[in-house]
């Protein structure tokens, strides 16, 4: 009996499996059965080479399967049919395409299918015709046939061979013969001449001799050598070696720009300054000189022993060894880590350097040498930072075109591991110093110069166009300019948001930033940030309406002059929610800080905060995080590595939360872990506040000095008595909208005073200055926290028409005696401090806040902080991020519910209460993105009868809607298609549509200038159009549309324009230059480095070339993993993708004001003008054929 053949049934369902989801081809067909009159219907799902077939589409095992390899497909006719049965139901059966597929062995039927539709019938033959691998077959046996047929070449060759070498012995030994012959001749003619002192002339037919036996092997060898060279030529060795060639050529010319740099950096800065350091009045002292350069000076010498060894190496080509070179550099190349460790140290001595005067004019003096190419010196000291990196890439490409057995394969992977690990303990080190290069970018763009920017401690937030609305006296807008064209011009600002200041500037026509006079630098600790005017005050709701809601106010409360408002317009809601985002971010860091200076000690020079600096888990490594040396915002060391739980509790540590940390977060927090899992922390913490804080955490946040309270009573001026404010006191900051309302808060209490319980009540005109409690005598002086009746309202410098539902009201410290302290000294305990902090915020007392053992209860304290943590990162969410709501319902449900929750609990408080509504409402906002238009808007308002033609349209026109089609098209890139290199998958159409969007009209509005140069027959109107493509492209980088001119200088640089020899003849010089210069501009050499500096130099709104960051991300994503060996998230990197991920948003967040033309749009869009590449080439050389050889 025959056994039965067995087979992975296991593996064959998997098969069936990915047919069903990934399979070729899929549908319903119709098989033929075993009886030779019936048909049954199956769903069949082809993959590979297996033919599966279901009962149905929904049945999850296969009815059978088919193997079509070997096998042939062919149509068949219909079978025929009898008579019987209705006229219509014959039609049907004959119009079904059938066909059958045949396979190459006895015993197997063929299989006998047909489907509905011919076009259908087609594809599936083609995908079995494909599947059965016949072409593959045929192709084998072609090939087959040419090794059979080179084989018989080779031994034909080899037999031909063979008889010429026995030809050349033949020869050879007849060359012999004849020569002894000779020889023997001559002996006989000396013995028959002897009297003959000279012999004479060689036999002519011996000479001829020789000469054919020269020719002959010089054939030979020519011959045999022309051969080998030529098959060399044509392998694939020869191939990937002149790639490898090209790779070391253009790493020679890298060296060389770069030891150029070192050289400028070394000669043109360095020693001059040295020198200057050594003169009677130093601008500079030698040390200073020392931090800045570190050892650029040995770096460029050991560069120049590297560069003149490439050199040496390219005197043997095309033999090029750089193994050895890279074994000798390799030692020295930790010189580097010293220099990358300390860049931001250097970077900081540069800052507080540029602060004498004389330093920086004799700075820029150096600077505005030719060799510099205007870059500054931050510029040079940068480029050491990238050139590891840089040699990475190079041995990647170098090993790319290495074969395996090459004789320094070993030896490049070797330098190359070296270089990766180099490169992983610099990589943190890199990304820290960006913040300061950002600062001092912008510090050279305002004329006046800003001191404030060479603090070190400043992290840029963002930028943007903002209008400042005109007021008169007394707070109320002037209505006369509002709604003008005047307003937008006239009050259009830059505005800069750092973590401390906020910049506003004016731009001049030369493109410079002049900051205001009055108002110009606003230090955050002194405002108070007004998100929505109150509805009780006339002058808000007039400017509400007036608006659309999008204007916001600052209060500016300066301790040494007047106080005064600015009211700023942001373009849309989107953007004023971002803005106000951050501001008040800025705000409440700001003041968690100064309160935590004030209330613990500091027993070094560290401006850690006491607190902080004792708690171990925030600076010391453990086995789920490790930190680096850079400190944050918040002066806290920055998490390199660590566990997702770690990094939930950094988020919602109630101590401190730094802006960068929040930004990084949000922006990369999908690829470690979900939006539910943040929901659920946030949650958590709201739910079980001490549950969710660190057991060290609490005990240090409520931890109480006993030096404070009893040891120095004696001594009133011990400084740990009392401690004074640096600047005016964080949390007495805000004002409330109503001058009859005025509270103001004061920690100060007399020196020799012991600080005791905070009665924290509302008291009337005729209530009594303090309240004892009945079960325990108070202190001496206890002092009382209580708010200024109406009737007894400060004076008009007390007053401001204006408050921030995120800052806490103001109240009057008193002493028991009656009298208000005015010293500017304090002495309270942590759990005061936050519950003046949290407690001071409403307008009135809540609901059981007037018990005084209640505002000294840890638990509300914790609480209410909780709250506002929570608060606080909801609100930064939804205004940054809310693409992630619109995205996932179930999630923008959760956060609602989050939120109805937070506003039921009785204890919440009014500023509370007012920051989760206006959460709520922004969640509930349909129209996020109100003012933005959208590429499928402006296509269907295209819709005009005729569309404007090239001839007619002016050069300002079309670069205007260019860059107004380049901007809506950029900014609908949402910032998750930015993670994962999604652009680089096969399903990239899917995972990162956008950016998809964004390469296919880049290359469509290229296409589009190719091809309307190439509809001009005659060589005039060709050179016009350039000239006036040009002419947009340089109207575009005027408009800062980078990604404009690059469209229009591709264009203009491919192939089938850039040979019209004749065309580029009469364009005109100018329009040479010009068109050189933007090259330059958006040039790739360098990493873009000329396009990054002009973009770091210009305000949005810009248009970026997106290829740009898109580089940088791949870099960052293949460079370094998103996980550690043991499981940690490598937040170092998340930290440089969100820098980028940020830059990026910056330009989209910022709209043009360009008015939208439809005829102009629609010329723009139209794909009929489009000529593709191919017909293209073939008009240029019809056009301009080429020149004979």
């Amino acid at each position: 009996m025959q056994k039965s053949v067995r087979y992975n049934e296991g593996h064959a369902l998997y098969l069936a499996f990915l047919a069903r989801k990934e399979g070729t081809k899929r549908g319903f067909l119709s098989k033929k059965a075993a009886e030779a009159s019936r048909w049954h219907e199956k769903w069949f799902a082809l993959y590979q080479n297996v033919l599966f077939y279901f009962e149905g589409e929904q049945s999850g095992r296969p009815a059978g399967m088919y193997l079509l390899e070997g096998c042939s497909c062919e149509r068949t006719p219909a079978p025929p049919r009898t008579t019987a049965g209705p006229a219509g139901a014959r039609d049907a059966l004959d119009k079904q395409y059938y066909f059958t597929v045949l396979f190459g062995h006895e015993g197997q039927k063929p299989l006998e299918l047909r489907c509905e539709e011919e076009q259908a019938g087609k594809e599936w033959m083609e995908a079995i015709h494909q599947a059965s691998y016949a072409d593959i077959l045929i192709e084998r046996e072609v090939l087959m046939q040419k090794y059979i047929h080179l084989v018989q070449i080779v031994e034909t060759e080899k037999i031909a061979a063979n008889q010429l070498r026995h030809q050349l012995e033949d020869q050879d030994t007849e060359i012999e013969r004849l020569k002894s012959e000779i020889v023997a001749l001559n002996k006989t003619k000396e013995r028959m001449r002897p009297y003959h002192s000279h012999q004479e002339d060689e036999d002519p037919d011996i000479k001829k001799i020789k000469k054919v036996q020269s020719f002959m092997r010089g054939w030979l060898c020519r011959r045999k050598w022309k051969t080998i060279v030529q098959d060399y030529i044509c392998s694939p060795h020869a191939e990937s070696m002149r790639k490898r060639n090209q790779i070391v050529f253009t790493m020679v010319e890298a060296e060389t720009e770069y030891v150029h740099q070192l050289y400028i950096l070394v000669n043109g800065f360095l020693r001059p300054l040295r020198m200057a350091a050594s003169s009677k009045k130093p601008p500079i002292s030698h040390d200073d000189v020392s931090s800045i350069f570190l050892n650029s000076e040995t770096i460029m010498f050991l560069h120049e022993i590297f560069h003149q060894g490439l050199k040496a190496r390219l005197a043997n080509w095309p033999t090029l060894v750089l193994a050895d070179l890279f074994d000798i550099l390799l030692p020295m190349l930790n010189i580097y880590q010293e220099f990358v460790r300390n860049h931001q140290y250097s970077l900081q001595v540069l800052a507080n350097c540029k602060q004498n005067r004389d330093f920086d004019k004799l700075l820029k003096q150096y600077e505005a040498n030719p060799a510099c190419e205007g870059r500054m010196l931050e510029t040079f000291l940068t480029y050491p930072m990238f050139q590891i990196p840089r040699y990475i890439i190079t041995l990647h490409e170098l090993l790319a075109h290495t074969p395996h057995e090459h004789v320094e394969r070993k030896s490049l992977e070797f330098a190359k591991s070296k270089l990766e690990e180099l490169s992983r303990v610099m990589h943190d080190e890199v990304s820290d110093t960006e913040n300061i290069r950002k600062n001092l970018a912008i510090e050279r763009m305002i004329v006046e110069g800003c001191d404030i920017l060479l603090d070190t401690s400043q992290t840029f937030i963002r930028q943007g166009s903002l209008i400042q609305v005109p007021s008169v006296e007394r707070g109320k807008l002037s209505k006369v300019r509002l709604g003008s064209l005047s307003l937008k011009k006239e009050g259009e600002r830059q505005c800069f948001l750092f973590t401390k200041h906020f910049l506003i500037c004016t731009r001049s026509s030369g493109g410079k930033l002049h900051l205001l006079k009055t108002g110009g630098v606003l230090s955050l600790i002194e405002c108070t940030l007004i998100e929505e005017p109150d509805a009780s005050d006339d002058d808000s709701k007039g400017s509400g309406h007036m608006f659309g809601h999008l204007d916001f106010k600052i209060v500016v409360e300066p301790p040494d002059a007047a106080p005064f408002t600015v009211v700023l317009l942001a373009p849309s809601r989107q953007e004023k929610a971002a803005w106000m985002s951050d501001i008040s971010q800025c705000v409440d860091n700001i003041r968690c800080n100064g309160l935590m200076t004030i209330v613990f000690e500091e027993n070094s020079k560290v401006t850690v905060p006491h607190m902080i600096k004792s708690d171990a888990r925030l600076h010391k490594d453990d086995t789920d995080i490790c930190f680096s040396k850079t400190l944050n915002s918040c002066k806290v060391p920055q998490i390199r590595y660590a566990s997702v739980e770690r990094l939930l509790e950094r988020l919602t540590d109630l101590r401190f939360l730094s802006i960068d940390f929040l930004n990084t977060f949000l922006h990369t927090y999908r690829i470690f872990t979900t939006a539910a899992v943040v929901l659920a922390k946030l949650s958590d913490i709201y739910k079980r506040p001490f549950t969710s804080i660190p057991v060290r955490s609490l005990e240090l946040f409520f931890a109480a000095s006993p030096n404070n309270r009893g040891e120095h009573m004696v001594d009133g001026k011990s400084p740990r008595l009392c401690r004074k404010f640096s600047s005016p006191p964080p949390l007495a900051v805000s004002r409330t909208s109503s001058p009859v309302r005025a509270r103001k808060l004061s920690l100060t209490s007399s020196l020799n005073s012991r600080i005791g319980a905070l009665d924290l009540t509302t008291s009337s005109s005729s209530s009594s200055p303090t309240s004892h409690s009945p079960t325990a005598s108070p202190p001496p002086h206890t002092a009382v926290l209580e708010s200024a009746p109406a009737d007894r309202a400060g004076d008009s410098t007390e007053l401001s028409p204006c408050r921030s539902p995120s800052t806490p009201r103001h109240l009057r410290y008193r002493q028991p005696g009656g009298q208000v302290a005015d010293s500017p000294h304090c002495s309270v305990s942590p759990a005061s401090a936050f519950a003046i902090a949290t407690a001071a915020a409403g307008h009135g007392s809540p609901p059981g806040f007037n018990n005084t053992e209640r505002t000294c209860d840890k638990e509300f304290i914790i609480r209410r902080t909780a709250t506002n943590r929570v608060l606080n990162v909801l609100r930064h969410w939804v205004s940054k991020h809310a693409q992630d709501f619109e995205l996932n319902n179930e999630l923008k449900m959760n956060v609602l519910n989050l939120l109805e929750e937070v506003l039921r609990d009785p204890d919440l408080l009014p500023q509370e209460r007012k920051a989760t509504a206006n959460i709520l409402r922004a969640l509930s906002q349909d129209d996020q993105d109100d003012i933005h238009l959208k590429l499928e808007d402006i296509i269907q308002m295209t819709d005009c009868p005729k569309a404007e033609c090239f001839e007619t349209l002016s050069a300002m026109e079309l670069a205007e809607q260019i860059t107004l089609l380049d901007h809506v098209v950029f900014r609908s890139i949402p910032y998750e298609e930015f993670l994962g290199q999604g652009w680089m998958k096969l399903d990239k159409n899917e995972r990162t549509p956008y950016i998809m969007k964004t390469s296919q009209h880049f290359n469509e509005m290229s296409n589009l200038v190719a091809s309307q140069i190439m509809n001009y027959a005659d060589i005039s109107s060709r050179a016009n159009a350039i000239e006036k493509w040009v002419a947009v492209a340089d109207i575009c980088r005027c408009l800062h549309n980078y990604n404009g001119v690059l469209e229009i200088t591709a264009a203009l640089n491919r192939s089938a324009i850039y040979r019209l020899k004749k065309t580029w003849a009469k364009v005109s010089k100018q329009t040479k230059a010009l068109m050189e210069k933007l090259q330059k501009t958006v040039s790739s050499e360098g990493r873009f480095k000329n396009l990054r500096e002009t973009l770091k130099n210009c305000n949005p709104p810009a248009v970026p070339y997106l290829g740009m960051y898109l580089t940088d991300l791949a870099f960052i994503e293949e460079g370094t993993p998103n996980f550690t060996e043991e499981g940690l998230v490598n937040f170092s990197k998340m930290r440089m993708i969100s820098h980028i991920i940020r830059e990026i948003r910056q330009f989209q967040q910022t709209a043009y004001r360009i008015d939208q033309q439809p005829k102009v749009i629609q010329y723009l869009l139209d794909k009929a003008l489009i000529i593709d590449e191919d017909t293209l080439y073939e008009l240029s050389l019809k056009i301009e054929p080429r020149l004979p050889a």
